[in-house]
């Protein structure tokens, strides 16, 4: 028996229907945003962006993102997130200005007061490396995707930089004349770097994982052997990579499909441009999972579940065109499709299995517990709705409980690869094992994660990592309902502040950056959809008509079965 009670509603529809109309108008309001920006809606990347000041001058929107770069400089003299997560920004985004300085008139610096102005700027991102690399690390690095193969190159670019500006250095950077080497973060160096480089440069196939940050090969990226724009045009999904491919405006189909994709991206805006895009995939499948799971179920067009259906073949599905397919993307596929009534066999997933857990893709290193727990979702709604004697799925969803629930950190909380927060990561794994775990590891991490979540909530009524804000509240809120019977005494009163929180902060926190890709990045309607969905799981337990879907019942969840 899985944890969860086992409904009698039909497979596909919401467990039941809202009669909440500021619920369902939020709801409608995602999925028409869907339809009308069909590539998502994310955040722009500093990395991303100072990649194309670096490697597409002749881009449209050039001035607006040396500008951009100017205006998200800190105080400090860094760019990016806070800690560890500002050091591949700031060495972009110095790298960068630092090209845009050398290039001059070239950049439109004719104006001695703009040079002078970007040389405040590349002085102030050096001296903030150097603090942080030759000296005591002040931070831990995170595990960014590629960090171990961005760092070396960005590092490698900034030195080549000093050196050829040693004998006549540019206005504001005369200090920099006898500037010893950047050093590399400790636990980095440059072997898999080189070793990329040298694979690209043999003409030999690449894996397409790489794709993503094609651009840390340098020189040898450019119309790189066996490498093709696919979709609308990119190379990795990532406007980095794809400007590293073409080099620059030329002949050929190839590099006219992707100017335009870069054209494109760098309209959408004005000029900054994202980590990865088109990111159609990911939007749909997670914005429709967690609007689904909280029982909000509007009308989406058929043609879009179509289109997303039609994305799981035999490996899977991508993030987006120029990725490959992993396992986290394709559980979050088959979940929301399942509960939207157009129903995928899972058995596309099988080819990540491990043996102990599922991995993101092949060769992974190191191991996901949201993806894990995506898993647990597609294969317990499965097992529940459409294979119930399925002995296979049993054991896995067995399986998986327990590993989620060993790595369940002390505090009771859960940390992933793919999120900065905590309460993301931990929101995921609660939210399966309430709703899919099998026996009584599941029982014990529930309640453990509940008083972590209730333990740290801020005095304003929000959660979060470095501060509170509106989707880490969100991601909280969905911890509390979820283990409503496993958790302690004083959750109700603890909603009550998160509601008054999200009903004043929302649009109101700074929308920051919290998920992991080269840089940190916020897609956008992903994150409305999660605080639209807590939102109306305030609102139905405050009325008395909470929802009783998986992993949201007001009854008991969860037993020892």
């Amino acid at each position: 028996m899985t944890l969860v009670r086992q409904r009698t509603a039909a497979c596909g529809r919401a467990d039941r229907p809202t009669r909440d109309p500021e619920s369902a108008a939020d709801a409608r309001e995602l999925v028409a945003a869907m339809t009308l920006t069909p590539g998502g809606q994310s955040s722009a990347s500093v990395y991303e962006t100072a990649r194309l000041v670096s490697l597409a001058p002749w881009l449209t929107h050039h001035a607006e993102r040396v500008a951009y770069l100017l205006a998200g400089q800190r105080p400090d003299g860094a760019w990016g997130g806070p800690q560890g997560y500002a050091l591949v920004p700031t060495l972009s985004a110095t790298e960068a200005l630092l090209t845009a300085l050398r290039r001059g008139a070239a950049d439109g610096l004719a104006d001695a007061r703009a040079a002078e102005r970007l040389g405040r700027a590349v002085d102030g991102g050096l001296r903030i490396l150097y603090r942080w690399l030759a000296g005591p690390a002040p931070f831990s690095a995170p595990d960014l995707p590629a960090a171990d193969l961005t760092v070396p190159s960005l590092v490698g670019a900034v030195a080549a930089h000093l050196d050829a500006v040693r004998a006549d250095p540019p206005p504001g950077l005369a200090a920099w004349r006898d500037a010893g080497p950047l050093p590399l973060p400790s636990g980095l160096d440059g072997t898999r770097l080189g070793r990329v480089r040298a694979l690209v440069a043999s003409g030999g196939p690449l894996p397409v994982k790489l794709l993503h940050a094609l651009e840390v090969a340098g020189p040898a990226a450019r119309r790189a052997t066996g490498v093709t724009p696919v979709g609308p045009g990119t190379v990795g999904a990532s406007p980095a990579a794809t400007a590293a491919w073409l080099g620059g405006p030329g002949p050929g189909p190839d590099a006219a499909v992707a100017v335009s994709y870069l054209e494109d991206v760098a309209r959408q805006q004005g000029g900054p441009v994202p980590c990865a895009t088109g990111i159609t995939v990911f939007e749909r499948a997670w914005s429709l999972s967690t609007l689904s799971r909280a029982g909000l179920t509007p009308p989406v067009p058929p043609r879009l579940l179509a289109g997303l259906a039609a994305t799981v073949g035999p490996a899977g599905t991508a993030t987006a065109p120029g990725l490959p397919a992993d396992a986290d993307t394709t559980a979050v596929t088959l979940y929301a499709l399942a509960r939207l009534g157009r129903p995928v066999d899972p058995a596309s997933l099988w080819g990540y299995d491990t043996g102990e857990h599922f991995c993101t893709w092949p060769g992974e290193d190191g191991a996901s517990v949201t993806t894990n727990a995506h898993v647990l979702d597609a294969f317990g709604w499965h097992l529940a709705h459409h294979a119930p004697a399925d002995a296979r799925l049993t054991a896995v969803t067995r399986r998986l409980t327990r590993w989620l629930a060993d790595r369940q950190s002390s505090d009771g909380a859960w940390t992933d690869r793919w999120h900065a927060s905590p309460f993301y990561a931990t929101s995921c794994v609660v939210l399966a094992l309430a709703g899919h775990g099998r026996g009584a590891a599941a029982v014990g991490a529930v309640t453990r994660a509940a008083d972590w979540v209730l333990a740290g909530q801020r005095a304003d009524g929000s959660w979060g990592r470095w501060g509170g804000t509106v989707e880490e509240t969100a991601y909280a809120v969905q911890v509390l309902r979820a283990a409503r019977s496993a958790a302690p005494a004083g959750v109700e009163a603890a909603l009550g502040r998160a509601r008054r929180y999200l009903s004043t902060m929302e649009g109101r926190d700074g929308a920051p950056a919290l998920w992991h890709d080269k840089d940190l990045y916020r897609p956008v309607l992903i994150v409305r959809a999660t605080v639209a969905a807590a939102r109306h799981l305030l609102r139905a337990g405050a009325s008395g008509d909470a929802f009783t879907g998986p992993g949201y019942g007001r009854a008991p969840l969860i037993s020892a079965a």
